[in-house]
């Protein structure tokens, strides 16, 4: 892409993260099969684990939890929590002491409204008494960087401005950089674009470098866009990355080909190393309505994985998919996903 901020590393508290470009947390799919399948193609600077219970992290082995250990081909992983008061928050940050050096990401953008109801998310973003003491807590007990995820707030006339009070107080508390969602809290993916021409007034407002987020692609999408995010330092994809987790090696790569069959064997591969076949089934379950959308007949193969009872049903019955000629769509949509 014919612009900096793609190629000029993101560097927090000494970590460079390069090229800036980085795979979002995504619910069910980043986990560290996932993460293996990804840094097998490369390209991306950083990768996001899925948000993380602080609660749940207390709880997990970091060397061996699905969620939490990391291969040494893994690249930079950058650990997002989903935190919603400072109770045993000091032992989630020594549990992942050992694997969290590059990053820990507090989400203050997640619109679910189970999240919310928790207290974490875009709630947490609206309480900065309590961010402001998760956050204190997280800076006196980790050293690497701090990051955090938001939207732009509730849609009230005094958006900008409480925007803006935020802003201030992650500068204040040590956040060393943001990945902003151009939405506002509750706006869906699909009825919703993402307001990238917000990002050069956002940026003025602020000295911490900005991950965009939403809506991107791939390369086509921000060459298209590259007055729009002029003013950011990394770029964030998510669900194309679950389609297509080569899409950063196109990035730079634009010719590379990919066999499709052999990165959903592998994928496959990769599950049964991390999960029990009860637990693969559920994640295979997740991954396929992404993956399935490179096919033309992308239906049939998410309507047998997700018919299967069991692991080796959905291996056979996705095998007997796969193993005629399959035609390709170019650009897929993920429109509904």
């Amino acid at each position: 892409m014919d612009s900096e901020f793609c190629r000029t590393p993101l560097v927090l508290r000494g970590v460079s993260f390069s090229p800036p470009l980085f795979c979002a947390p995504m619910a069910g799919i980043t986990h560290s099969a996932f993460r293996r399948l990804l840094a097998d193609f490369g390209g991306m600077g950083g990768v996001f684990t899925e948000m993380l219970s602080a609660k749940m992290v207390v709880h997990e082995n970091a060397m061996n939890s699905p969620w939490l250990k990391r291969r040494p081909t893994d690249g930079r992983v950058i650990y997002q929590l989903l935190v919603v008061d400072t109770r045993e928050l000091t032992q989630a940050l020594d549990r992942l002491a050992p694997v969290a050096g590059e990053g820990i990401d507090i989400n203050l953008a997640c619109p679910a409204i189970t999240v919310q109801q928790q207290g974490g998310g875009s709630n947490l973003f609206d309480d900065p008494v309590r961010l402001r003491d998760i956050i204190r807590v997280i800076r006196a007990h980790h050293a690497g960087p701090l990051l955090v995820k938001i939207r732009l707030g509730r849609p009230t006339p005094d958006w900008r401005e409480v925007l803006h009070d935020r802003l201030r107080l992650l500068e204040d508390e040590g956040v060393d950089a943001l990945t902003l969602h151009p939405r506002f809290a509750e706006e869906s993916l699909n009825r919703f674009p993402a307001r990238h021409a917000l990002h050069a007034e956002l940026a003025s407002e602020t000295h911490l470098p900005i991950i965009a987020n939403g809506d991107i692609t791939g390369i086509d999408y921000a060459r298209e866009r590259m007055d729009v995010f002029a003013s950011t330092s990394g770029l964030m994809i998510g669900r194309m990355a679950a389609a297509r987790p080569w899409v950063f090696a196109q990035w730079h790569t634009p010719g590379l080909t990919v066999d499709r069959v052999e990165v959903w064997s592998r994928f496959c591969r990769y599950l049964e190393d991390d999960f029990s076949p009860e637990k693969a089934l559920i994640k295979l379950k997740g991954f396929t309505p992404y993956f399935a959308r490179n096919f033309v007949f992308g239906h049939t193969l998410f309507a047998a994985v997700q018919g299967a009872a069991t692991w080796l049903e959905a291996k056979e019955k996705a095998g007997q998919f796969l193993a005629g000629p399959q035609p390709l769509i170019r650009d897929i949509s993920l429109s509904g996903l």
